[in-house]
């Protein structure tokens, strides 16, 4: 059987693609008009011997094997960026201060971390966790280089949106997704454990309950992510965020089943000091990015039947 070897620049381009929503858009980014992107997707599917896009409404997303293909693609495309900085990268130096919310902290820290010092162990890296207010106050105030920060209306002059996460109720584990409403017949408000406010998701929560005609009570509130775990953790009552960082004691909640109410999503948002990023801060942004492109939920292509039918 003859071996197969995928060319990783018709790879990045479908990764680009389907982390920005818009092969248009990665054509750009890439540096290539479109109907070269177009190109390089239809060779890709002919390598591969099965569709990687089908139509979704006006636009396309990936099909089962395309989803399979896109986990593999970021790999191969992460340990290709990686050899590439290690071998020539090696003189990169300097410091580099990054922020973002606590929701980040075990795992893409971690692994963002991890590998930017692996790579160029010379850098030296400042990282902030706090929440949203003292983040951009902190970028505003020459204290960081860049930061991650959930959308809270208030921008930035070099603001970047990065797409939504699902907002979802958190329990603990030991209350099952699946189980009944844990609201028996409505007499008693529901206990919410919550941030200090202002906070985007205790007023995602709120508004959704006052809504839904349910009523509530903060029961425990915290100004820090690791005291709002805790409390959800002892069965304090429940809280609003993403799934992104959710602790092994806690639980997302199928919302329909236990009587609550949808909620939106919360979207992320990139915010630099300058218009561009030196060298070093784009390399650690580099990683970052394949870090967080998993966490993110797919887009639907809007423009994608254009380009798939240049192609």
């Amino acid at each position: 059987m003859r071996r197969l070897h995928f060319d990783l620049d018709f790879l990045r381009s479908y990764v680009t693609g389907v982390e920005l929503g818009s092969f248009a858009q990665a054509a750009d980014r890439l540096g290539r008009s479109t109907s070269a992107v177009s190109a390089q997707l239809k060779k890709l599917e002919e390598q591969v011997g099965t569709p990687i896009l089908r139509k979704a409404g006006r636009g396309m997303v990936p099909t089962a094997a395309g989803e399979t293909l896109l986990a593999y693609a970021r790999r191969l495309l992460e340990l290709n960026d990686e050899a590439a900085s290690a071998v020539r990268g090696v003189d990169l130096e300097g410091g580099i201060r990054l922020g973002m919310p606590e929701d980040f902290g075990e795992r893409v820290l971690t692994e963002v971390l991890g590998r930017f010092a692996k790579a160029h162990p010379r850098v030296r890296i400042e990282a902030q966790m706090a929440r949203n207010a003292d983040l951009l106050d902190r970028l505003s105030g020459g204290r960081l280089d860049f930061t991650l920060a959930w959308d809270m209306g208030r921008s930035s002059p070099h603001a970047e949106g990065l797409g939504g996460v699902p907002m979802q109720w958190i329990a603990a584990a030991a209350l099952d997704a699946d189980a009944p409403p844990i609201r028996s017949g409505g007499a008693e408000p529901l206990p919410l454990v919550m941030f200090d406010a202002p906070c985007l998701m205790r007023s995602a929560a709120t508004m959704a309950l006052d809504r839904a005609g349910i009523p509530w009570r903060i029961a425990f509130s915290s100004p820090s992510l690791s005291g709002v775990w805790s409390a959800v953790a002892a069965g304090l009552g429940v809280t609003v965020r993403t799934r992104i960082g959710l602790p092994a004691s806690l639980h997302a909640l199928d919302a329909r089943a236990h009587g609550l109410p949808a909620l939106p999503s919360a979207h992320l948002t990139l915010h630099r000091a300058d218009a561009t990023l030196s060298p070093t801060a784009q390399r650690l942004w580099d990683i970052m990015q394949q870090a967080l492109a998993p966490l993110l939920p797919a887009k639907g292509f809007d423009e994608l039947s254009t380009t798939a039918k240049a192609a």
